[in-house]
């Protein structure tokens, strides 16, 4: 277990594997007093400590390869023992632990001496709020949808490197970034805002093959009306799909829908910007 300084006085946790940090995940958390992240190495909405920028609670992990092979009983005394003043554990109504989900939450009451609280299944709009759910939305480049079930708008993070050099030159000027660990959104052009260095700038950004010019694969975002400090990270915040990735006849088509990408976005961000829509 990572991150246990200052945990010995802890009365309650909420226990999951928190890729997302969702709305659902969200109702956990807020009925306990810190988070025990169950970290099986694949969290792609929110990988790795990324999960503990959206917990306002000390937040802590298990790393699932160490655990995986206790049994419940051996599982419960690893968590009095982390947190030796626990009175309540609260779970989700689909935990399990274990090795392939062997054991329920009435193995989690069995040796638990203490209080074990289940949160039912939440629901938005009749869909009920999952990662997975939202892995697939983003992967069919449904946004809005996904940002409404996570309550607030999708981040990635990338290192800054360097394009292809057309669009400075002939289209727009844009930072190009490597992107690791995040899921990426389906390919195609989308309103966001860029943050760099803690300041949050109104983008347009494009995820996918460069199918007019290269045909290589790109994530990119353009800067409206402002310069961007030089930085090595960027983050950027989906808002809102504008169009799909397609291949143009020439640079002047690609340009003029470019153009059109831009205005569109231009009023998307000021919109989300006045009312801070990207942010739980």
């Amino acid at each position: 277990m990572s991150g246990s300084t200052g945990l010995r006085n802890i009365e309650s946790i909420a226990i999951g594997a928190f890729d997302g940090i969702h709305k659902a995940h969200q109702e956990l958390i807020r009925r306990a007093d810190a988070v025990v992240v169950i970290d099986k190495g694949d969290a792609i909405l929110t990988p790795d400590r990324y999960r503990c920028e959206f917990v306002n609670k000390p937040c802590s992990f298990f790393e699932l390869s160490k655990i995986r092979h206790m049994d419940a009983k051996a599982f419960v005394e690893l968590l009095t023992k982390s947190f030796p003043k626990l009175k309540k554990i609260v779970v989700g109504y689909d935990f399990a632990f274990g090795k392939d989900r062997k054991y329920s939450i009435e193995d989690l009451r069995r040796y638990f001496d203490g209080e074990v609280e289940v949160v039912p299944e939440i629901r938005i709009d009749g869909v009920s709020v999952h990662s997975r759910t939202i892995k697939d939305l983003l992967r069919r480049g449904l946004i809005m949808q996904a940002n409404k079930l996570l309550g607030r708008c999708y981040m990635i993070e990338g290192s800054v490197v360097p394009g292809q050099g057309i669009g400075k030159k002939e289209l727009v000027p844009t930072i190009n970034l490597s992107v690791e660990k995040f899921l990426l959104p389906k390919e195609g052009v989308y309103a966001t805002l860029t943050q760099i260095d803690e300041r949050l700038f109104a983008s347009v950004s494009f995820i996918g093959h460069r199918v007019t010019t290269d045909g290589s694969f790109a994530v990119e975002t353009h800067i409206l009306d402002a310069e961007p400090p030089k930085s090595k990270k960027v983050r950027i915040y989906f808002i809102e799909r504008i169009r799909d990735n397609r291949k143009f006849a020439s640079l002047q088509e690609l340009k003029a829908a470019i153009a059109s990408d831009i205005q569109k976005a231009k009023e998307i961000d000021e919109k989300c910007l006045e009312n801070s829509c990207c942010f739980a």
